[in-house]
């Protein structure tokens, strides 16, 4: 049996699935406490896998956080504790008679949505997931890149000024939510966007789209403005990479089109002209399977 395992900071995910195709069999969906720690997080997953019909023969991972996925170790967590230097490969060979595979969680949902997404078909695929955080992952010829460890591509870190402000200060969903709270003191009563978060003190990205809907000009000119440092971060990746095709992932990716066409429409004007018009930028399509389809990718190698 092949699993594919998501170990994120606000979720976790067990799936069964098929490599070579990239179906998704079973799903195991749970809320991570973070007051629990790794070890909460540990106890999930063994349990879990206990109680499939058939012990996994082969188990692929995408981890929340940098790793070497040559030795098996965590480097860290940004939001869970516990698990830095921790041996995760061998704690899944301890347990289960199973092949194991590990890579960072942006890297395999790149790999996912070049095998088996929007960016199928490209020889250069480049995804950036904007959620909690905001990471990134290569694939150049169906394989990922990788650099020297413990990651590469961490296009997150990316610092937008010397002040040390970074992509994901700007671009992350919590910075989203950040950027909504603080102009809704300023907006009118009647502003859909107002009206839709309500007293809500977090999550308040996912009224954008609504709001936009509903034609708020206020909920328009925040997309705007978001969709343009998100331009211009990538801006970065093209000149490096040069990839064929951007995908974006993640929750913030969930506003969809409208977020889409105001970041290929910014796109260019943040490229030497050599490189213009840029890449195609395109909406990951495998939504909240991308890194269990990515984990299941890996075993391909085995």
């Amino acid at each position: 049996m092949n699993v594919g395992i998501e170990i994120g900071g606000t979720k976790l995910q067990v799936a069964t699935g098929d490599p070579s195709t990239g179906k998704i069999e079973q799903i195991f969906r749970y809320r991570v406490d973070k007051a629990r720690g790794a070890n909460g997080i540990l106890a999930q997953i063994e349990q879990t896998l206990q109680a499939l019909p058939y012990p996994p023969g082969r188990i692929g991972i995408g981890f929340g956080g940098p790793v070497n996925c040559t030795t098996g170790v965590i480097a860290t967590s940004h939001q869970i504790g516990g698990w830095s230097g921790f041996e995760l490969v061998q704690w899944f060979k301890d347990r289960f008679e199973a092949s194991v595979l590990m890579d960072n969680d942006a890297n395999v949902a790149a790999l996912a949505e070049a095998h088996f997404g929007a960016g199928k078909g490209y020889k250069q695929v480049f995804y950036i997931t904007l959620g909690s955080g905001v990471g990134g992952g290569l694939v150049c010829n169906g394989a990922l890149y990788h650099g020297n460890a413990p990651g590469e591509a961490e296009v997150g870190l990316l610092q937008l000024d010397r002040e040390g402000n970074s992509l994901e200060s700007f671009c992350s969903g919590w910075a989203l939510d950040a950027k909504i709270r603080a102009l809704l003191p300023s907006l009118p009563t009647e502003s859909p966007l107002k009206q839709l978060v309500g007293t809500q003190q977090s999550g308040e990205a996912q009224f954008l789209l609504p709001a936009l809907t509903q034609g708020d000009p206020n909920a328009a000119e925040l997309l705007q403005e978001y969709a343009d440092t998100l331009a211009w971060g990538l801006s970065h990746v093209v000149h490096l990479f040069n990839p064929q095709i951007i995908v974006l992932g993640g929750g913030v990716s969930l506003i969809g089109e409208a977020l889409r066409v105001r970041v290929q429409e910014a796109l260019p004007k943040y490229l030497v002209k050599a490189f213009q018009p840029g890449p195609l930028v395109a909406l990951a399509e495998l939504k909240e399977e991308t890194v269990l389809v990515g984990a299941l990718c890996l075993l391909r190698c085995i």
